[in-house]
């Protein structure tokens, strides 16, 4: 006779009843520094907004702006529900208990950002706040300026003394689908010490070279502790790449094929049919290189290559990213950088069947203007999983679409069984993660063609977020938003990581800074990208995916 063993029934517990089964944050006050700004009105106020319509902020919150424009408490209210309105999925019209609610929670403080007067009014207008909405003294203090301030208003922080108090750390609130026991304890947030806690959100670009990165670093760290900084970086927060490593490590099919031994080169691409816009003045001290490669994609290109960390905790998810991009050597010469890195600029043409003018006559842009709007680039992670493993990175602005996605392109099985009976040359497996437009994952094989004949086709399965799963999904600063006032600094980037990202980056500006710049404009609107970039890649007998 087999025994036969089951589990107990489980016990139904009333108390679960009716109980939000997510983290709850702390009461808090944000101030916005840049409140007026684009940034501010196009997605902080919609994250917030949405995140008080579906409950998730602490009952004692409020957000108290801090620009240059004369404006009352009543007015910024106002400008926000405009904003609010405009971007977000919750309308203000469509529930206005929800909005008035969000909106008593709205003050305002007009000052510029380098007048010490100013943080004498943003003192006493956050012990006001502290006393009508029992935010506690907890603050997070949000840089949505233009890089310029950063350093005026994070030496206006420790003069003043905001930014000074004794903070809790990660807050013991948590969530019952990481523990997997319920705990009445940890939803409440407050530790019981009376302790009031001060973070920093900084948003990119976090310096412009490696040695102004540095320099921002010091400065910062001079009057908040590391792990009260979040460097933010909204990619990390969208849904798809938060799945990189739950894809890898939370499957047993993949894990083991992720390695030099079964995998042939990785290509990231991040594709943008759109033009510089109203950024001009960005862009041109910028380029493609800081502007997305240095940061998002570097990003990325360490959450595909870490090693598995040993908890999924803030302090280990991020020293494995950091050995990742410790293994990535910076170019040496002038020389490595040419054969390593091809750089572009569009001219005129169309996208979408429009006309579409070049790079350099777009608004506020000068004539003869060098900077980049494309950058590829070759790397190599010099590790034991990855080496001699090639990962191509490319991004450019004005291509035919809006596609971010990193293609894993294995290797060739050992013996070409088929090889003659393939309906085209066969075509190595490629797993492609869709971070943007279309969130999903796809994976293409060989198939038999219906028939009495042996005839193969690649085929495609694909797995789609939206049709899975039957939802809207949350806007990437919304995760980030909530991360910040839970104190967990998962999905921010550490100090170190800053700086490797940054003297790869600067290793590659330095090579151009010695290498005459290509005859721009190099490729058309509406194309991949300049000739050069296709022979980056096919100097290694391989070839760009095409989306």
């Amino acid at each position: 006779m087999v025994a036969v063993t089951t589990k107990p029934a489980a016990v139904d517990n009333p108390l679960r009843e009716g109980l939000r089964m997510h983290r709850t944050a702390d009461p808090c006050a944000v101030v916005m520094f840049g409140a007026t700004g684009d940034l501010a009105h196009r997605k902080l106020y919609e994250a917030f907004y949405n995140l008080s319509v579906e409950r998730r902020l602490p009952q004692g919150f409020a957000i108290v702006g801090f620009a240059r424009r004369p404006l009352t408490d009543d007015e910024f209210r106002e400008s926000v529900k405009e904003s609010v309105e405009k971007y977000a999925r919750n309308k203000p019209s469509q529930r206005p208990s929800a909005w008035n609610a969000f909106a008593q929670g709205l003050f305002y403080v007009s000052s510029d950002f380098d007048d010490a007067e100013g943080y004498t009014k943003l003192a006493s207008k956050l012990e006001e706040v502290d006393k009508q909405r029992g935010t506690m003294g907890n603050r997070i203090f949000y840089l949505s300026t233009p890089p310029d301030f950063y350093s005026h208003i994070i030496g206006h922080l420790g003069e003043s003394g905001l930014a000074s108090g004794k903070s809790q750390g990660v807050s013991k609130a948590t969530s019952v689908l990481n523990t997997g026991t319920l705990n009445p304890n940890t939803f409440f947030a407050h530790d019981g010490t009376g302790a009031a806690w001060r973070r920093i959100v900084v948003e990119k670009p976090f310096g412009h070279d490696l040695a102004s990165a540095q320099e921002l670093n010091r400065q910062i760290s001079e009057v908040f502790p590391e792990d009260h900084i979040f460097r933010i970086d909204h990619y990390l927060g969208k849904e798809t790449v938060q799945n990189i490593l739950v894809f890898r490590f939370a499957n047993g099919i993949f894990e083991p094929l992720w390695s030099r031994r079964y995998v042939d080169h990785v290509q990231i691409t991040v594709a943008e049919s759109l033009g510089v816009e109203d950024r001009a003045s960005y862009y041109e001290t910028a380029g493609a290189l800081r502007d997305m490669l240095q940061n998002h994609m570097m990003e990325l290109l360490t959450l595909v290559a870490m090693e598995p960390p040993t908890a999924f905790d803030a302090q280990s998810v991020r020293d494995e990213k950091a050995k990742v991009l410790r293994a990535v050597k910076p170019f040496a010469t002038p020389g490595e950088v040419a054969q390593n890195t091809i750089r572009g600029q569009y001219g005129p043409g169309a996208i979408y069947g429009k006309a579409v003018p070049g790079y350099r006559q777009e608004k506020d842009i000068p004539h003869n203007s060098n900077i980049e709007t494309y950058v590829a680039a070759r790397f190599f992670v010099d590790n034991w999983r990855w080496a001699g493993v090639p990962f191509y990175l490319r991004h450019g602005k004005r291509l035919p679409k809006r596609d971010t996605e990193i293609s894993i392109h294995f290797k060739a099985a050992p013996h070409a069984l088929f090889q003659h009976t393939a309906a085209d040359e066969l075509e190595p497996n490629v797993l492609v993660l869709h971070i943007q437009p279309d969130e999903g994952i796809s994976l293409n094989f060989e198939s038999k063609l219906p028939g009495p004949s042996i005839k193969l086709r690649s085929v495609e399965m694909n797995f789609n977020y939206g049709a899975s799963f039957g939802i809207e999904f949350a806007d990437a600063y919304e995760r980030l938003l909530m991360d910040a006032m839970l104190g967990d600094t998962t999905l921010f980037t550490r100090r170190d990581e800053v700086e490797l990202m940054w003297l790869i980056a600067t290793s590659i500006l330095e090579g151009w800074e010695h290498i005459p710049p290509p005859t721009f404009p190099n490729y058309r609107a509406g194309s991949w990208g300049p000739a050069v970039a296709d022979e980056l890649i096919a100097r290694d007998g391989r070839s760009w995916r095409r989306l």
